[in-house]
């Protein structure tokens, strides 16, 4: 580009607000023009987050005004549940793109939505300007829609994982089960009493069993019937997704694995190996790693994804996101070399 782009991020006082700062920071052609956090307003962002010190000491975390996000390029929003659709309405008209990373624009009616969140929403009128978006499975589509709703982590963990088995006979897509298990970063920065050090340490627990809200996503990206049961496990970042699915014919591991090297063989971020996968193999980084077994006894495919929830899952597929819908090189900003140990 012959120019830098000019962003903001809406909500900076979150870990994905503070994981968006972190990966912009080395962007080459997007330039944080506004950060906002109201229950931090008036803070230095370097004192606020020392990892950020050495990129933003003279940046100042401001209280949110739509005048002061007039013409920039993208903005993010990084805010809880239930505050970004109040936040579009104001700057629909006023930015280019918009970027979710919350779940108000993820479903595609507000009836939908009030099922599973269990209040209105707040602007149903701008739902068909709405995308909900993975690029590996509907990178097509981004550049149609204004406002991007950037998938959560188990959904594009879980996501990434199915998406390729759609285009298999004899699958039964009626009856797929997901175990999720996720680092305790995935449950905000917000302090609950299920999240404290005490509840977590040495603990491994499901929660939302039957109802989690976000198994309609699943859903809706892989045209498949989805009992998920997340799990919350005692370490900071990562997403593992273990994905059973019956089929009526006959496979292999070995078609299994090939297969999914064929679906995913002109993506960067997406690496299909042949050991299960582990969290750490993508913490830091915006990659999937994505395992796959037959099994002959129970006539079950069984695929197995790893994500960091805070990349991935969050702030850097929403990097990837704005990148394509800019029309930017789609790997600008995000790195493919993990953190180990």
């Amino acid at each position: 580009m012959s120019k830098e782009l000019s962003v903001g991020v809406v909500g900076a006082s979150g870990y994905t607000g503070a994981e968006l700062l972190r990966l912009l920071a080395g962007h080459g052609d997007l330039r944080v023009s506004y950060v906002s956090g109201d229950s931090t307003a008036g803070q230095s962002l370097g004192r606020l987050y020392p990892s950020l010190l050495p990129y933003y000491q003279d940046t100042t975390v401001e209280t949110f005004s739509p005048d002061d996000l007039e013409g920039l390029d993208c903005v993010f929003l990084a805010l809880p549940h239930g505050e970004s659709a109040k936040v579009v309405t104001t700057l629909i008209d006023r930015v280019g793109v918009i970027v979710d990373l919350s779940a108000d624009f993820r479903l595609p009616t507000p009836q939908d939505y009030q099922t599973h969140y269990g209040v209105a929403h707040a602007a149903p009128e701008l739902l068909s300007r709405a995308l909900l978006t993975v690029p590996e499975i509907n990178r097509a589509e981004i550049t149609r829609d204004k406002i991007l709703a950037v998938a959560g982590c188990y959904v594009t963990g879980s996501s990434l994982a199915l998406y390729p088995l759609s285009t298999l006979k004899n699958l039964d897509k009626s009856s797929v089960i997901v175990n999720g298990a996720s680092g305790v970063s995935g449950a905000g920065k917000t302090p609950k009493a299920s999240s404290h050090f005490a509840a977590v340490d040495e603990n491994f627990t499901a929660y939302s069993l039957l109802s989690h809200r976000h198994t309609p996503e699943m859903e809706l990206l892989t045209g498949m019937q989805i009992l998920f049961t997340p799990h919350l496990v005692p370490m900071t970042r990562g997403i593992l997704s273990t994905c059973y699915v019956r089929t009526t014919g006959p496979s292999s591991t070995d078609e299994l694995l090939d297969h999914f090297q064929k679906f995913y063989a002109d993506e960067d971020f997406v690496h299909i190996i042949e050991e299960p996968p582990s969290t750490k193999y993508a913490m830091g980084s915006n990659n999937v790693f994505i395992t796959a077994r037959y099994d002959d006894k129970t006539g079950n495919i069984l695929v197995i994804s790893a994500i960091d929830n805070l990349v991935k899952g969050a702030s850097g597929q929403a990097i990837q996101v704005a990148n394509i819908a800019l029309g930017l090189d789609e790997s600008s900003g995000l790195t493919q070399c993990g953190i180990y140990p």
